[in-house]
């Protein structure tokens, strides 16, 4: 795609032709990886001037086009006379709000982590050794009515502290300082979610012990590993 000539025809600057770019090749792969399916989750990321780009309510995220996604400010109002956002707009704004760092975030449904979230297994315990190093772990938030002002809020809270986080019965959020990066950490979820739900199934899960986290954890200095960890923050804790 040529990302010069899409940036003229619609009056974007470069930078926003190349974050509309990159927002919808994020659907394809989280399509692709099952993390939605049909018209489920919702993807944002956020341009140079605060405002933001966000998948359109009711869109099949792996098949949309850069001229497809909305464009809002932070209070969530349509700019450009664009489609609407999606309903759970609430949990990127709440998100943003909370981390202005953060540059994006992806609402999913990875299977293998809600599953988890049914049967009440916490992914927040210390099991693999590169979660601990790097998120931490990840928690998980209070059921909450998708749609409503209950969503947002009910992860005010560990937004604030974690950049993953699963919701109970629902899907998972991730923040990055960058669309690939937010994509990395939701990799690393659900791929955390496939190792317990295996382990599960074979039999009693034992976490590391607190000495053998410690260690792990002084391994992030020798290793220039400044991330947000909820392990050392505590978070939902």
């Amino acid at each position: 795609m040529d990302l010069d000539a899409l940036a003229k025809q619609h009056g974007w600057s470069a930078e926003e032709a190349r974050l509309r770019n990159a927002l919808c090749e994020i659907g394809k792969l989280c399509y692709q990886r099952n993390y939605i399916v049909g018209a489920d989750g919702n993807l944002s990321a956020k341009l140079p001037d605060g405002t933001i780009l966000i998948t359109p309510a009711g869109a099949m995220k792996g098949f949309l086009a850069p001229h497809n996604l909305a464009h809002i400010d932070v209070e969530g109002r349509v700019l450009d006379a664009g489609p609407k956002p999606s309903s759970e707009v609430g949990i990127h704004l709440v998100s943003y709000r909370e981390r202005p760092e953060m540059k994006a975030v992806l609402h999913c449904h990875p299977p293998h982590a809600v599953a988890l979230t049914l049967v009440g297994i916490d992914m927040q315990l210390p099991i693999i050794p590169e979660i601990i190093v790097t998120i931490g772990g990840i928690p998980t938030a209070p059921f909450a009515t998708p749609g409503t002002s209950e969503l947002p809020e009910s992860i005010r809270g560990l937004v604030k502290c974690s950049d993953t986080l699963v919701m109970q019965n629902h899907g998972s959020v991730t923040l990055g300082t960058s669309l690939m990066d937010a994509y990395k950490k939701l990799d690393m979820l659900e791929h955390t979610a496939r190792i317990l739900w295996l382990a599960h199934s074979i039999g009693h899960v034992k976490p590391l012990s607190p000495e053998a986290v410690r260690k792990l954890l002084e391994t992030r200095k020798l290793l220039g590993i400044q991330t947000t960890n909820t392990l050392e923050n505590r978070c939902a804790r």
